[in-house]
């Protein structure tokens, strides 16, 4: 055996020590870095920027000021609370960032959550329900991540600081002091980026506040809906001027102001509405334009239907749910009571719709009873040629009575693309025709990797739309047919851009002069064209000028 000691692995010890003060200074470092990222995000894309985070947050100070005050057992526990919190307001900020880029607005956190699920089908008709459902679940546990990763590193921080109370309590007097100075003289390293940052406290506030208008404007918006002074109306009192005219209502999806004006897209539409103006007066029809102020943008389509049906202004998801609750007298129900059959055609619906009721249509049909056999077009369940041969055939063939329809078209739906083609009106058959066309269009992937090329594909789908609708006129319109086709609301910020307003065009065709004498006093222009000086009225207001206008 040998009498010299086994040499020592020296220097071993120190190395692990050395190793685990670096992985605590990077777990203290990146836990800093997540903190102060939460605090100093925006909550809008347009103010991502690198002087974002180059800021002071008063929260971080007023966390810092609260944990040396704490002792050990309830510092835990406030850091860990303030931490998920911070977390959750991360995650909202996520979301309105995404409702700002498709809805133009902020997200309520109470009434806004079935938003999500419409946004899960929409995200189903490019990757599939399976997808939608698993995309949703992933971005559920990112979500879940990041509160839980947001608490274990404010709990990190508050023992660092906890721990350091003498350099803590020096450090944090002395940015407090300088950042009382910077938010007195309003120093900013950008414009609209003070340094002195406050941003999560005021986001904070600014969700309270949205929470507490909502719950405020529930009871408005009973008030409101509670006062019509048409609920009444005997039958003989209503719609007289259209006695034996069919009158449909045509909803053409995301056409908005941008696609007439003020966009490289409008020369294409406006060549449309002028070439239709002209065939359809070929035809012996005359047609007035205008346009309306909906109560969305961007989406929620539902909206605006019940707004233009109920004449109140539906512009939330909490206003719609509780007006589907009512007996509201709906242009649907005042067509019925005054003798009309009355039908609603929406192919965008693959499920059933029990609050539809409150319509009063006596037919209904959706994706699944209009007959369609062909094959969807991304969001669009079928061309919009077919659903007005479909209604065609169904409902306005033969000896019947006079019909009230409301018609939504679906082909301008977001993605805009693969695209249909008009065809002949006798080819349409069951929607077989249009087996072929989905493969030979552009995809969804193709198209919105240039912003330039998703306005084209809007502006063309926005085409496809109206020349199917001036189509349909010129081929089963008659004396007796009244046609009232407008917007829901504008695209999305991609296509509308940043601020857009809310308006949409309306349109009423019809041979008869006597119906457009009866609008003269609305001063609508003439053609299918409205330009930047037609009038403009809220949506809501529509109802009762159409039921006063026709009364008698």
């Amino acid at each position: 055996m040998s009498v010299f000691p086994r040499p020592a692995l020296a220097g071993l010890p120190g190395d692990r020590t050395t190793a685990r003060e670096i992985a605590s200074s990077a777990a203290t470092t990146a836990s800093a870095v997540l903190v102060l990222f939460a605090l100093l995000a925006p909550d809008d894309l347009g103010g991502l920027t690198p002087e974002a985070f180059v800021r002071l947050p008063v929260e971080a100070l007023l966390g810092v000021a609260v944990v040396l005050m704490l002792r050990d057992g309830a510092r835990r526990i406030v850091a860990v609370s303030a931490g998920a919190l911070l977390g959750l307001l991360t995650v909202l900020k996520a979301i309105d960032i995404g409702f700002g880029l498709t809805l133009n607005r902020r997200f309520n956190p109470v009434f806004d959550w079935g938003v999500l699920g419409n946004g899960v089908d929409l995200l189903g008709t490019s990757i599939g329900r399976a997808g939608a459902l698993a995309s949703f679940a992933g971005l559920t546990l990112v979500a879940v991540v990041v509160i839980v990763l947001m608490a274990l590193a404010v709990l990190r921080l508050s023992r660092v600081v906890a721990g350091r109370r003498t350099a803590s309590t020096r450090v944090t007097a002395v940015l407090s002091v300088l950042w009382m100075v910077c938010a007195v003289s309003g120093a900013q390293l950008a414009p609209g980026q003070p340094f002195a940052s406050r941003s999560a406290v005021a986001f904070a506030y600014e969700d309270l506040r949205e929470v507490r208008a909502g719950i405020r404007d529930r009871e408005a918006f009973a008030e409101e809906i509670a006062v019509d002074a048409f609920r009444d109306s005997p039958a003989s009192g209503l719609l007289n001027a259209l006695r034996g005219k069919d009158v449909l209502f045509t909803f053409v999806e995301s056409y908005g102001r941008v696609a007439v004006q003020d966009s490289d897209i409008a020369p294409k539409v406006d060549a449309v509405l002028d070439a239709g103006t002209a065939r359809l007066k070929n035809a012996g029809y005359g047609s007035r334009s205008a346009f309306l102020t909906s109560p969305t943008t961007s989406a929620g389509s539902w909206l605006a239907h019940s707004t233009f049906q109920s004449g109140v202004w539906v512009d939330s998801q909490h206003r719609y749910d509780d007006f589907v609750k009512t007996d509201r007298f709906t242009l649907g129900g005042a067509f019925k009571r005054a003798g009309w059959e009355t039908v609603g055609v929406v192919p965008a619906h693959t499920e059933d719709w029990p609050e539809g009721k409150v319509y009063g249509y006596d037919r209904y049909y959706d994706s699944r009873t209009i007959g369609y056999h062909g094959p969807p077009f991304s969001y669009a369940t079928m061309p919009d040629q077919f659903t007005l041969s479909a209604f065609q055939r169904a409902e306005r063939a033969g000896d019947r009575p006079p019909l009230m329809a409301e018609i939504d078209l679906v082909t301008s739906h977001w993605p805009w693309t693969p695209l249909p083609r008009l065809v002949d009106w006798n080819a349409i058959g069951d929607g077989s025709i249009y087996n072929p066309m989905p493969s030979q269009g552009k995809t969804p992937d193709e198209v919105f990797t240039d912003p330039a090329k998703v306005r084209g594909a809007y502006g063309d789908s926005i085409a496809y739309s109206l020349n199917s609708l001036i189509s349909y006129v010129e081929t089963y319109g008659d004396d007796d047919l009244v046609l009232v086709f407008l917007g829901d609301h504008q695209p999305n910020p991609i296509v509308a851009g940043a601020g857009a307003d809310h308006d949409v065009p309306i349109t009423v065709v019809t041979r008869d002069e006597a119906v457009l004498d009866k609008i003269a006093g609305w001063n609508w222009q003439d053609g299918l064209n409205p330009d930047r000086n037609a009038p403009v009225w809220r949506m809501d207001a529509f109802r009762d000028r159409f039921l006063t206008t026709f009364a008698r």
